[in-house]
């Protein structure tokens, strides 16, 4: 059988205040929902193949044009999508971080190459970076915030990756999913007269809509864009995840609240975990990575409480007392920190 290594398990672990999945503070808002309710009378339809709908209100939202969005069944649809079309040879990706950058590429056959960020310099991309990006870099990718550290790439410091980039004729792949929920500016401006950059972007975690599958890309390479067209399911993306697209596309405030807690919520999550002894990262997104030294089964601790939490055991670079907390509403950050008060 397959081994869940994502976090988010409730069926594994029912019943359980779930730290582990990294979502808005505030749920889903209200309007996506009733969009998704409404539309599924509307199964009785093939949806849109094109998207043409949600791909104008992405556009709008985003700042690009239509020609340059396309949507995929969650942001690891493109992933996959995009290792199988490009078919690299050799890629670049940093560790810790998400893990299924390397599943897609080694999927493709493609050797990957890791490039290790180091816990004593805060998990944190350097101007190093440059020096691995060479000529025989086919693909980087590239977590802006990272995942699991909340770590944000200076802008400067991007900037000067995608220059280096298009010098190397490298593919750079820039994962935004979480951009939202902190409080940088995202790279969508960088789109037009950067074809070699392909940003990865998703509605799940500023919407929390994980369980509709509702990811997109921007790029202004149109060759590449058809080729993954190409590539696609045939009517992958459902009718209810549009709806719901275009609904959040409209929920314009939506990310602020989120931030609004955030920026109470995170620095108190991270003074209590450092208070009881774990080394936490300040991380800039809605969840943090903190290690409880020594302490490798306090995700078995919490289950015990009912509180779930992510392992990041089998991240690279990352050892079996590493662990990551979404950060959610007061209410509920203070259970988590009293369990932990408890078992630590």
């Amino acid at each position: 059988m397959p081994t869940y290594t994502h976090g988010g398990d409730i069926w594994t672990h029912s019943g359980v205040l779930d730290f582990s999945a990294n979502l808005h503070p505030l749920g889903m808002p209200p309007q996506v929902a009733q969009a998704a309710r409404e539309a599924v009378t509307e199964a009785i339809h093939y949806p849109d193949p094109l998207c043409r709908e949600l791909r104008a209100a992405i556009a709008e939202r985003d700042g690009v044009t239509a020609e340059q969005v396309i949507c995929g069944n969650g942001a690891a649809d493109l992933i996959f999508r995009l290792c199988l079309t490009l078919q690299p040879r050799h890629a670049l990706v940093t560790a810790p971080t998400f893990s299924e950058y390397e599943e897609g590429l080694r999927l493709a056959g493609c050797a990957v190459e890791r490039y290790q960020l180091p816990a004593e310099r805060q998990f944190d991309l350097d101007a190093s970076i440059l020096e691995a990006i060479v000529p025989e870099v086919d693909l980087l990718f590239l977590c802006c915030p990272n995942n699991p550290t909340g770590r944000l790439i200076g802008r400067d410091l991007l900037e000067q990756i995608l220059c280096r980039c298009a010098e190397t004729q490298t593919r750079l792949v820039l994962d935004e999913c979480f951009i939202d929920l902190t409080d940088g500016s995202g790279m969508a401006c960088a789109v037009d007269g950067n074809p070699h950059l392909f940003l990865l972007r998703a509605f799940t975690k500023t919407y929390a809509v994980p369980g509709l599958r509702l990811g997109y890309g921007l790029c202004s390479d149109s060759v590449l864009m058809e080729r993954l067209d190409d590539g696609a399911q045939p009517w992958s993306m459902y009718n209810v995840a549009q709806a719901a697209g275009i609904a959040a596309c409209a929920c314009r405030d939506w990310p602020e609240r989120g931030r609004e807690i955030l920026r109470v919520q995170r620095p108190r999550l991270l003074e209590n975990l450092r208070a009881l002894g774990c080394t936490v990262w300040a991380g800039e997104a809605n969840y943090l990575l903190f290690r409880a030294p020594g302490v490798a089964d306090l995700k078995e601790r919490l289950l015990e409480r009912n509180i779930l939490i992510r392992s990041c055991a089998n991240y690279h670079g990352l050892g079996p007392d590493f662990y990551r907390v979404c950060v959610r509403r007061e209410a509920e950050n203070n259970q988590l920190i009293a369990a932990l008060r408890e078992v630590l």
